[in-house]
């Protein structure tokens, strides 16, 4: 007995007079695909969601925040055992110094994600400077590159951190730097690792066939395949970076008066104030965690978006 014929009604839309929506999708391009996966992924959404919020109230922050950054409006009404909580005028309450709660919070965002963007960047920049030299020149300037990146990984990342701080100075400059340097062998290492395997595949024995050279081989075709897996790890590094500039601040070496708005900061501020306004270090504590969940649901609803071998049949 023949099998059934599966008819297919033209421009059907997904899922309606198809035999499969992947048949239908399986021209469309790596990052189409991605895409799709990605908008049916509820940690995906939930992720990007806190991510898209967070960056909103950083960037509108002078117009959601109902003071500026360091302003004192409450200085006269707080005591040495009394701190107000919330009322009609301060929605979460004053801090030690008088400051607005909620507007410090709202400033913080702003002030502790650039700190992780900026960080994550400058380690972005370096390791794929540093991995594309290992991945595409081999040899002895692999051996070299990747001997300084385990001298590199083989400090505690937030050891690394703090030293680059205190040698730098107690500035935010040097909090971003401090941090992209703990994140430039990760990615030097990932990237150098793709390549090498994507160096091994047909298409690029393909181009070498067709006469292009080592170099254009490298550049057009290995790495632009390779930076995929590099892309998610920085989505999910923000997260750590937040986290690490947070605690570099805690530590005292992010710069800046005790009354500055950064979420670390703030719990610097707050560590003697528990008993009275334990409050003042729930708020940005809770502020670092969503915002260090948020990246780290996207960065890994994005790994399984990008991983072929992770979609669902």
């Amino acid at each position: 007995m023949s099998a059934p014929e599966v008819y297919e009604v033209p421009n059907a839309p997904l899922g309606q007079g198809r035999a499969t929506d992947e048949a239908r999708l399986a021209g469309a391009s790596h990052w189409r695909l991605a895409a799709r996966r990605l908008r049916r992924n509820p940690g995906a959404i939930v992720g990007a969601a806190i991510v898209v919020l967070f960056i909103l109230v950083a960037v509108f922050a002078p117009l959601i925040a109902p003071y500026d950054a360091g302003e004192l409006p409450g200085r006269a009404e707080v005591r040495p055992t009394y701190i107000p909580g919330p009322s009609d005028e301060y929605l979460l309450g004053l801090d030690r110094y008088g400051a607005d709660l909620f507007s410090q919070l709202v400033w913080g965002a702003r002030a502790s994600l650039l700190i992780g963007v900026l960080s994550t960047l400058f380690g972005l920049l370096g390791g794929l400077v540093l991995g594309a030299l290992s991945g595409g020149l081999g040899g002895a300037t692999d051996n070299v590159i990747m001997r300084f990146v385990d001298l590199l990984l083989a400090v505690p990342s937030l050891l690394l951190a703090v030293s680059i701080a205190a040698i730098a100075g107690q500035t935010p400059a040097a909090v971003v730097v401090a941090i992209g340097v703990v994140q430039i062998p990760i990615f030097a290492r990932l990237l150098r690792g793709s390549m090498f395997a994507q160096r091994g595949q047909d298409y690029v024995l393909a181009a070498r066939s067709l006469g292009l050279s080592k170099r254009t081989v490298t550049m057009s075709h290995v790495l632009p395949n390779s930076v995929s897996p590099v892309i998610v790890q920085a989505t999910l590094l923000l997260a750590t970076a937040v986290i690490e500039a947070a605690a570099l601040s805690y530590l005292g070496l992010g710069g800046g008066s005790p009354t500055t708005a950064e979420w670390g900061r703030m719990l610097t501020s707050a560590q003697n104030e528990l008993e009275i306004a334990p409050r003042l270090a729930l708020w940005p504590g809770a502020c670092i965690a969503v915002t260090a969940l948020g990246f780290t649901l996207f960065g890994e609803a994005l790994r399984e978006a990008l991983d072929p071998r992770s979609r669902k049949r």
